[in-house]
């Protein structure tokens, strides 16, 4: 790969802004496709919200009418050395979705009921079946979701998978460089940005692909774009190495749980538990009472985990829309330009996001419907309403 001239002004068929799990796919993509591909990246490739999240490949924590990707961006995982060129330690598991109360119990089963009218495969079972799926687990539950079609990646590993792969497409990688300004001429989109060193990146685009995660909402704002985008800051938890407790995924109905022990013994508890920071900030700090109720809520699901003694702890940035649903698809004002991004269990389905965002751009139909941004686009009147509100 030819190293980035940060002082010339060079041409790509397209721009991909932001090197996670979505925006390293689009690229991927759009390469083998036949088009000229730069990636820039702030940070390095997926080193934030995809390279800190728990890695869960999960249909339990999945919104309901996201679960055909999700089953689709499943086996892309599972099978990742046939079109990422290498593995990412996908490994298939079982997983359990929990009730301990009967308002968990209703939750429960209306949350089963709507992923299964979507295609997941889940069934109910009462707590000796299981038990015998997973003898670790705490007797009083009052019954559990379980769904074969589970499992976790290494998000460690991700990023080293990408790379490699986007190498050998001849994708141009541009990491550490911050988007500054993007402008629109002559049907032309001219990128403008910094490295760390505050060396200069110029960058010409026919096409660009915004996929900047938290960042959507001022990168969109580059383009007179209001859209609303909410930086969640979530909590994970690590534990040192044990003796197995656990061989399944394992969630609870209300979300507050995701839980998963990998090959060498350590524990990796997350479930959405809030810490301290924000966009500007980043992660700054964990919440202590979120973090006891956390392990509170993991001992209570594999009691044997009250030997476990955590080694780290550490916060990932996760972004949402105003509906919670996913922005996929051409920026309405603005030919030849995209946006992918804040999908509930992005890295789940990330791949397959990318994918067929990829499809679109390159005039094929997508194997399944895109998510139009149009609908999340606010007034400045409106998103100064949505501020007061929030």
């Amino acid at each position: 790969m030819k190293s980035t001239d940060t002082n010339s002004l060079r041409a790509f068929d397209a721009i991909v802004i932001g090197g996670g799990v979505m925006g390293c796919t689009t690229a991927l993509f759009l390469a083998r496709g036949g088009m000229r591909v730069a990636l820039v990246e702030r940070d390095a490739l997926c080193r934030a919200a995809s390279g800190v999240n728990a890695g869960t490949l999960t249909l339990h924590m999945t919104r309901a009418a996201l679960v055909p990707y999700a089953i689709r961006a499943w086996h892309m995982w599972m099978n990742a050395k046939s079109w990422l060129g290498s593995g990412v330690a996908a490994t298939a598991a079982p997983g359990l979705s929990l009730a301990f109360t009967p308002a968990e119990q209703d939750l429960l089963r209306a949350r089963a009921a709507a992923r299964r009218e979507y295609g997941a495969q889940i069934g109910l079972l009462d707590p000796a079946a299981a038990l015998a799926v997973e003898p670790g687990l705490n007797p009083r539950m009052l019954e559990a979701a379980h769904c074969d079609m589970d499992g976790f990646a290494s998000a460690y590993l991700t990023g080293r998978a990408y790379r490699a792969a986007l190498r050998e497409a001849n994708v141009e990688i541009v990491e550490y460089t911050a988007v500054r300004r993007i402008e629109r001429e002559g049907g032309v989109y001219r990128v403008h940005g910094a490295r760390r060193d505050d060396a200069p990146l110029r960058l010409n685009g026919a096409r660009l692909v915004l996929a900047g995660g938290v960042w959507l909402e001022p990168m969109l704002a580059m383009l007179d774009v209001n859209v609303p985008v909410k930086t969640l800051v979530n909590q994970l938890v690590v534990t040192e190495r044990m003796p197995r407790v656990m061989r399944t995924v394992l969630s609870i109905a209300n979300g507050l749980l995701s839980m998963k022990q990998f090959a060498n013994g350590t524990v990796l508890i997350g479930g959405g538990w809030q810490g301290v920071g924000d966009r500007e900030n980043g992660p700054v700090e964990t919440i202590p009472q979120n973090l006891q109720g956390n392990l509170r809520l993991a001992q209570h699901v594999i009691p044997a985990l009250a030997s476990a003694r955590v080694a780290r702890i550490w916060l990932g940035l996760e972004s949402e829309t105003a509906d919670a649903m996913p922005m996929l698809g051409p920026i309405a004002g603005h030919d030849g330009a995209w946006v992918i991004g804040c999908v509930h269990s992005g890295y789940t389905s990330g791949p397959f996001m990318g994918k067929l965002l990829a499809q679109a751009m390159l005039g094929s139909e997508p194997e399944l419907p895109l998510f139009d941004p149009a609908r999340l686009v606010v007034t400045p009147v409106a998103m100064s309403s949505h501020f007061r509100a929030h």
